[in-house]
């Protein structure tokens, strides 16, 4: 770290990160409340506010968003003249899945091997610290020479589109000169970058259905429709042989200029098998930021478990698109609902709904405030310098910021670096990429806030 007296107060203030980051991890604030406690969600969020409130912050408030949700909003005025930067988090998390898997708790934060670990470590409750850190260094150092307006969402793992629809609603609230967006990160730990470009989503359900109900299958086996065979093989055809995604009118060939994702270290970061290859042609950045993917996300069937010998009448998934920049999410959702009603085989009853979406979204990485945060992360990495990635996954509040505030320039940082492993079992965050990515948010905002 660099010799400085807000990497100082930053390192000073870890302790504290960590406790706080300890209390937040232990709400089960997943946004699917037929899953976890609406209350958990509260919780969470009642803690945010009560931080916001400690540093100062006026008109704390809980906002009811239209989906059921609430996001937590706070506004700390700045010296007379000074920018406004909006600083984003979201509290909400992803499902723990398989809480046998992971080695700790998924909701007690527990240090490993210098990391630490806990649903939300990254992804991104640490986020929220992050922003927290920052902003307790500059008030030690000369104080905060921004006004700052936080917002912390809670519901964006969910793309329930809750904080979309009320800045929508509200179109002054979140105004701001600059938008720090804390839920990317660095594309490798210890390499400073910034987000360029994210993927935008569409979720879609399918449903097929064949029969009355379920058949003996020795009875009926054969002849009578199976809707599970229909489904498995609606879902194939959104593949070609090599695993590339192909959904009928939906352009794959673009193509990503710039920072490249080696395939050993790719193989590597995603604990891919001995053996097993990689989908898709062309390079990794290709496929994961220039090109749309489709993955299933979840099938409704019979477990292997007390499973029996029967024909299914009905089965359904859950499918995610991810599509890149240019590519309008709306129009995607229409191909990919064509495609699965053409594709269901043997004149199979097929229901399709779309339950999420969100767009594309690209920065302009050569704005005044990115030569800011370039500055800023390389002093905090003791002079490395700045690079530019994809990301492949989605935060569809960007473009909402970006479509009310067309002036505002956007930056996505954050802690999600590959081994973070978010939305997996076993998340964790680096405690040095927090402490590093604090002391150079508070960094930027300096050099923001003097135009240096």
């Amino acid at each position: 770290m660099p010799s400085h007296p807000i990497a100082e107060t930053v390192a000073s203030l870890m302790p504290r990160a960590k406790a706080e980051l300890t209390e937040l991890v232990a709400f089960k604030s997943v946004a699917d409340f037929e899953q976890y406690p609406k209350s958990e969600s509260e919780a969470a969020a009642h803690w945010v506010a009560d931080a916001l409130r400690t540093e100062g912050f006026e008109d704390v408030a809980l906002l009811d968003t239209p989906d059921g949700t609430q996001s937590v909003y706070g506004y700390l005025p700045g010296p007379e003249g000074a920018p406004t930067v909006l600083l984003y988090a979201h509290y909400d998390v992803q499902p723990p899945l398989d809480e046998s898997g992971w080695t700790t708790p998924p909701f007690e934060l527990t240090e490993r091997d210098g990391r630490w670990y806990g649903r939300g470590s990254a992804d991104c409750k640490g986020g929220v610290v992050m922003h927290l850190l920052a902003l307790r260094a500059l008030k030690a150092n000369g104080g905060i020479p921004v006004a700052v307006k936080f917002i912390a969402e809670g519901s964006e793992e969910q793309g329930t589109g809750g904080l979309e629809r009320y800045a929508e609603a509200h179109p002054d609230l979140l105004r701001a000169d600059t938008i720090v967006i804390g839920d990317a990160g660095n594309f490798r730990a210890g390499l400073p970058t910034v987000t360029a470009t994210l993927r935008g989503m569409t979720l879609v359900r399918v449903e097929v259905d064949t029969l009355e109900g379920n058949l003996h299958s020795g009875q009926f086996g054969g002849a009578a429709p199976d809707a599970l065979a229909a489904l498995v093989r609606v879902l194939d055809s959104l593949r070609a042989e090599d695993g590339s995604t192909t959904v009928d009118g939906l352009d794959s060939a673009g193509v990503w200029e710039g920072l490249q994702y080696a395939e050993d270290d790719f193989r590597r970061d995603a604990k891919v098998l001995d053996g097993v290859g990689l989908i898709g042609e062309g390079t990794v950045a290709d496929r994961i930021w220039a090109r749309p993917a489709v993955t299933v996300l979840g099938i409704d069937c019979p477990p292997v478990v007390g499973a029996t010998p029967s024909v299914q009448a009905g089965a359904r998934a859950l499918i995610s698109l991810r599509v890149p920049p240019g590519v309008d999410a709306a129009e995607a959702t229409k191909l990919l609902r064509a495609h699965l009603e053409a594709h269901t085989p043997w004149g199979a009853r097929v229901r399709t709904e779309q339950v999420g979406q969100g767009q594309a979204f690209r920065a302009d990485v050569t704005s005044p405030a990115y030569e800011a945060m370039a500055a800023a992360l390389s002093e905090a990495y003791d002079g490395q310098q700045m690079q530019a990635s994809g990301m492949g996954g989605s935060i569809p509040l960007c473009n909402t910021l970006g479509a009310l505030y067309p002036e505002a320039e956007i930056l996505l940082i954050g802690l999600s670096e590959p081994e973070a492993q978010i939305h997996a079992v076993n998340e964790s965050v680096s405690p040095d990429e927090l402490e590093r990515m604090s002391v150079a948010e508070a960094l930027f905002l300096q050099r923001y806030a003097t135009g240096a």
